[in-house]
């Protein structure tokens, strides 16, 4: 969320911010309700003041021997004014909040201003796109003539925008989750640093996904519980980030970079008719996902070399793919600079997105109230917080299917997957087995 005093002290600042991003935000009534918070806590001060001294004025005259009846009377009655204040005053301050939280964070300077996706800017390109002597089948369809992917029998146990990988489908994802937690975990991979893996879990509290964002402006997304008050996660993000919440964290520490592989659920709410098909956008999807926690001075660099951990996961795979700057007009609620990767989808023949990867700065460190003692003024600071896919497994599966499709209808194994394959190089139909 953003600072309350920001907005108050550089409201057109913000406002100039914000509308770079297509928001236009009143902030008067949080100017209004602020005034009427800090009147309230004038009065509700003055009372606690008045009760002290009726209650010292009490304690002479018993000590006089003179009567307190009046006093106490007082006192009862500073009491329950009080008392009324201070339920009036936690309501205000609800109210406040509710306010703020609902506005989204502000673009750092060098993010390309911009109204849509179609501001975006393409920073580079890597690779080639393979060119095909055959015009080439989407993954679904491959995934069902090599029997790796069953969309059809899978609706029947859970509805639409759900599949199930089968064979050297399912062996497939999981070589890939194992291949990229390696790559960011194993000290050889990462000389300036490793990621920490966590296994997380995929049932968090409400207050979690405020933390970082998704509520309350989300919610339509989100799977839940109510019963139990707990939400399916959309991404390891949410616990990741929440296992460091309301902490003050040393400077030393800095910056703590974390992995896990996880289930990610979602409602997909209003992509009604996009991708219905194959591995694209599901309910549920397996991913692999980057966190770091960091400190202000360095979280721009922090984030390049975020983006670029997970570029080398495509790169390691020989997937053609793009880096895009996101235009102030499509980044995301939380974010304040993010760089989509897109990776080469030959049956569409187009780019798609597979990994996000995100600088919120301190926007999801003030809500969840993660901080840092700076060394050099001794007093607490918010952390950055940054976020990367790396990578979403469904949509590397796809991407695998498509580029290494061949003519004999076989798919390709790129060569880093070989030895968590098994050895496999190919995969065929049922018929012809495994290669």
């Amino acid at each position: 969320m953003l600072d309350k005093k920001r907005i108050l002290h550089e409201e057109e600042t913000i406002r100039k911010a914000l509308a770079s991003r297509g928001q236009d935000f009143d902030f008067s009534p949080i100017k209004d309700l602020d005034r009427e918070i800090s009147q309230l806590k004038q009065t509700w001060e003055a009372l606690r003041e008045k009760r002290n001294r009726l209650a010292q004025d009490i304690g002479i005259r018993k000590r006089n021997g003179q009567p307190t009846e009046d006093l106490m009377d007082e006192s009862r009655t500073v009491n329950e004014l009080i008392s009324k204040d201070e339920g009036l005053l936690a309501s205000l301050e609800n109210r406040l909040d509710e306010m703020l939280w609902v506005i989204p964070n502000i673009p750092r300077e060098d993010v390309p201003k911009g109204a849509s996706e179609a501001d975006n800017v393409t920073i580079r390109t890597v690779g080639t796109p393979k060119s095909f002597s055959f015009e080439p089948k989407p993954h679904w369809e491959l995934g069902a003539e090599l029997g790796i992917m069953d969309v059809e029998h899978t609706s029947l146990v859970s509805g639409s925008r759900f599949s199930t990988l089968t064979g050297a489908g399912a062996r497939l994802e999981r070589a890939l989750a194992n291949y990229m937690l390696d790559l960011h975990t194993l000290p050889e991979n990462n000389p300036g640093g490793v990621y920490i893996e966590h296994s997380v879990p995929f049932l968090v509290r409400k207050e979690a996904l405020m933390g970082t964002g998704q509520l309350p402006k989300f919610q339509e997304e989100l799977f839940s519980c109510p019963e139990d008050e707990l939400y399916l996660i959309p991404t390891a993000e949410v616990p990741l980030t929440n296992l460091y919440r309301e902490t003050i964290l040393d400077s030393s520490e800095l910056p703590i970079r974390m992995v896990a592989q996880t289930a990610c659920f979602r409602r997909e709410a209003g992509a009604a008719g996009r991708d219905s098909r194959g591995l694209i956008r599901q309910h549920q999807f397996q991913k692999v996902e980057l966190v770091w926690i960091t400190n202000p001075e360095t979280s721009a660099t922090d984030h390049e070399r975020l983006t670029a951990d997970a570029e080398r996961v495509l790169s390691g795979l020989g997937l053609p793919y793009r880096v895009i700057a996101l235009c102030t007009g499509d980044l995301g609620f939380s974010s304040a600079k993010t760089y989509d990767l897109e990776v080469w989808m030959p049956s569409q023949k187009t780019y798609r997105e597979i990994s996000s990867c995100s600088n919120f700065e301190e926007f999801q460190a003030r809500r969840a109230q993660i901080r840092f003692r700076d060394p050099k003024t001794k007093k607490t600071r918010f952390v950055h917080t940054l976020n990367g896919s790396g990578l979403a497994i469904g949509r590397a599966v796809a991407a695998i299917l498509e580029n290494g499709q061949q003519l004999d209808g076989t798919v390709r194994i790129p060569e880093v997957l070989v030895p968590y394959m098994g050895g496999i190089t190919e995969i065929s139909s049922r018929k012809k087995g495994l290669k």
